[in-house]
């Protein structure tokens, strides 16, 4: 179903026409020919009938005109309109809206129990296909949206802890437009746009929380010593290099050696070190 523009007037236009032809009826009648009091009940009847064809129409609002069942055209614009009389109008909100969705239970890819929730911006576009092309536009809305989002969330991990792929936390950006993205290619039936679709709340399930907490704590903490280690690496190096640049000591391989294990433990250590000072030999 396509949407198409019903034809409308202005509705004081519309009145005022209706009680020239109530009022042009009423003064026919009072002939005593059959023709023009025939004439004047057509126009008597045709000036009430126009009344039944008035409408407000809101701002962001639009109504959908069927007439005996025929889909005829929507008004879109606001104000106050006179359209073809004994037709049904169906209100539609053309106002911005959200959904929020429920928490809803999946697996990731990786198999691993997530709780997932997002909001979806949206609003209708095509007033036609929200009233014939569906059951019910907004519940066809909170339906499709726990359906692209649970699709969605069984694409990614949860968290990628071996390399730089897309994950559901690490790539919440990339995550949303790709739901927005699925999820205006199912609201198209509708008439609705998706404005915005973006994760509200995620999470691991109760019953693998603790365990995946223990893990990506270990995680940090090895990423956090792998740092160090280079870190340290690097200063030991550099260390060396500039004593021996500028001549101040000379090292042999086992002084090196005993140079860069002392380095080495005072740096990556996590508790501090104890220096000790070396204030010379003493000769007996």
């Amino acid at each position: 179903m396509v949407e198409k523009r019903v034809w409308r007037t202005n509705g004081f236009v519309g009145i005022i026409f209706s009680l020239i032809l109530m009022g042009g009826g009423m003064f026919l009648l009072s002939s005593y020919e059959t023709v023009i009091i025939i004439l004047g009940i057509l126009a008597l009847v045709l000036g009430i009938s126009l009344f039944s064809g008035l409408s407000i129409v809101l701002p962001n609002q639009s109504i959908v005109v069927t007439f005996f069942g025929k889909y005829i055209g929507v008004v879109r614009e606001s104000g106050f309109f006179m359209t073809v009389p004994f037709t049904v109008r169906k209100r539609i909100s053309l106002r911005i809206r959200n959904f929020n969705s429920n928490k809803l239970k999946v697996n990731d890819v990786t198999g691993n129990p997530i709780e997932i929730a997002a909001v979806v911006v949206f609003k209708v576009v095509d007033s036609a296909k929200a009233v014939f092309d569906v059951d019910n536009y907004e519940q066809f809305v909170e339906i499709q949206s726990e359906t692209a989002l649970r699709h969605v969330a069984t694409k990614y991990p949860y968290d990628n802890y071996d390399d730089d792929s897309i994950s559901l936390r690490g790539d919440v950006a990339v995550v949303s437009d790709e739901l927005t993205k699925e999820l205006q290619e199912r609201l198209d039936l509708a008439g609705v746009q998706v404005l915005e679709a973006r994760l509200t709340h995620l999470a691991y399930s109760t019953e693998i929380a603790s365990a995946m907490l223990q893990r990506q704590q270990a995680n940090a903490i090895i990423a956090a010593r792998a740092m160090i280690v280079d870190g340290a690496v690097g200063m030991t190096q550099m260390a060396i290099e500039r004593i021996e640049k500028e001549g101040l000591v000379k090292f042999d391989e086992d002084r090196k050696i005993d140079l860069v294990n002392n380095l080495m433990v005072a740096i990556v250590s996590d508790r501090g070190a104890q220096p000790i000072i070396n204030t010379g030999s003493k000769e007996a």
